[in-house]
């Protein structure tokens, strides 16, 4: 006749039980044990006869003045040691990351605000926070959407076109669509352009896709006016170069001026209608930030993430 064998489960062990049982394992007096962990003597009792319970074994064996390890007591002892010793390191290590102590935090951003706005505030955040770590990704504006979606970001600054429904954003500030021109350029001598004077003017841009651009455009389709690109980059310091070198006239936005203008060209405002644009945190609505990277995004939204004005 089979006799069928039941194997205590793993589930009916709490933690109290373990600790309890290696208070006791440990200090070999239940007294002792209740002592060490804070808790009356009976309390201990119950733990050690409802782990015994549980595992359907006995733990202890128990005389008038001695108190000694089976041998199951005595093969739990080590795992006991070493459950409790790995779940009061995790335990310690999210403390240190709630109390800031440590951690990471990523963020994806096109490779002007990156330059240009970010390193501030991450000098500013190390000093408060120095263990944690800023990792920021200087990518063209496409990829900063990409980054956030697949992760490797917490999240990203940029503009958002309205056609991203998948990305929660928050707007964090706001700046204004600018030309730039090289030096003793015909339209820098205008008191005032608009954007009816650059529809004939060839422009160099960013190329299809660019949420920067997507927003200008339709912006300026709802003006009935369209612009013409004669050159299409990805990178913004290089349309700069472009410009610098006189193979054309830029619209950007007033993030680029203060470098712009250390090249020595000419940064005009333009009007008929004047366009801005909001800069956005982008992020996942589903997937909670650590700690530390919402510590940063509180900063971003305390100082009104912002680009300097011409």
């Amino acid at each position: 006749m089979n006799e069928e064998i039941s194997l205590p489960s793993p589930m009916n062990v709490t933690l109290r039980q373990l600790r309890a049982f290696l208070a006791v394992a440990v200090e070999g007096h239940f007294t002792r044990a209740a002592d060490k962990l804070d808790v009356s003597q009976s309390t201990i009792s119950t733990l050690i006869r409802e782990l015994e319970g549980n595992l359907g074994l006995r733990l202890f064996d128990r005389h008038t003045r001695a108190l000694r390890l089976t041998q199951a007591g005595e093969e739990i002892v080590p795992l006991a040691r070493k459950s409790l010793s790995d779940l009061d390191h995790a335990l310690e290590n999210l403390s240190e990351l709630k109390a800031l102590s440590r951690g990471r935090v990523a963020i994806a951003a096109s490779s002007l605000q990156a330059a240009l706005i970010l390193p501030r505030l991450i000098q500013s955040f190390a000093k408060e926070h120095p263990g944690i770590v800023v990792t920021v990704y200087d990518v063209p504006q496409p990829e900063v959407l990409e980054l956030v979606r697949a992760g490797e970001a917490d999240f990203g600054i940029g503009t958002e076109s309205g056609s991203r429904h998948d990305l929660a954003t928050q707007v964090i500030g706001s700046d204004t669509f600018i030309a730039l021109l090289p030096p003793g350029h015909p339209l820098g001598k205008k008191a005032e352009l608009t954007w009816r004077d650059l529809a004939p003017v060839p422009i160099i841009g960013s190329r299809p896709g660019n949420p920067l651009r997507e927003q200008l455009d339709l912006a300026l389709a709802r003006e009935g006016i369209t612009m013409t690109r004669s050159h299409e980059v990805s990178l913004p310091l290089t349309i700069v170069g472009m410009v610098e070198a006189g193979m054309g006239v830029a619209v950007m936005t007033t993030t680029v001026a203060k470098l712009a203008t250390s090249f020595g060209l000419t940064v005009k405002k333009v009007g008929r209608p004047v366009i801005t644009r909001e800069i956005s945190l982008l992020f996942h609505a589903d997937r909670s930030l650590s700690p530390a990277a919402q510590k940063f995004r509180e900063l971003l939204v305390r100082t009104k993430f912002a680009a300097p004005r011409e």
